[in-house]
């Protein structure tokens, strides 16, 4: 089959509802078939499963704002969806509170160890 033939509804049922990282434009470019089937793959939890659309746009909030992905514009885009999903302004703020427990963990891991090898110094 001609590449050109073929379709990709995942990918255009992202670009209509604006839920569309412009980096995937790159991908579609070079390898449509390949973002079809991430997005296909990333939409599976949206399609089903038992936690409303706010829950879910909350957890998307997290992890895009989490100190290990750190990605402003999904932090930015899951936020106007979970308010479209009925989520308050307190609620998205809670999440990106508890979101920030992530990055207190290298000092609880990093700190012990510091305060153990400094101890044979005498420090």
């Amino acid at each position: 089959m001609n590449e050109d033939a073929k379709t990709y509804p995942h990918t255009d049922a992202h670009l209509a509802k604006g839920d569309w990282n412009p980096v995937w434009d790159q991908l579609q470019a070079i390898d449509p078939g390949f973002l079809e089937a991430y997005l296909a793959f990333r939409s599976v939890p949206h399609r089903q499963g038992p936690l409303p659309a706010k829950f879910k746009e909350l957890i998307l909030v997290a992890i895009n704002a989490a100190t290990t992905h750190l990605y402003g514009p999904g932090v930015r885009r899951h936020i106007r969806n979970a308010l479209k999903a009925g989520a308050t302004r307190e609620e998205i703020l809670e999440t990106i509170q508890l979101t920030t427990v992530m990055g207190i963990h290298a000092c609880n891991l990093a700190i012990p160890i510091l305060m153990e090898e400094t101890a044979s110094d005498g420090q």
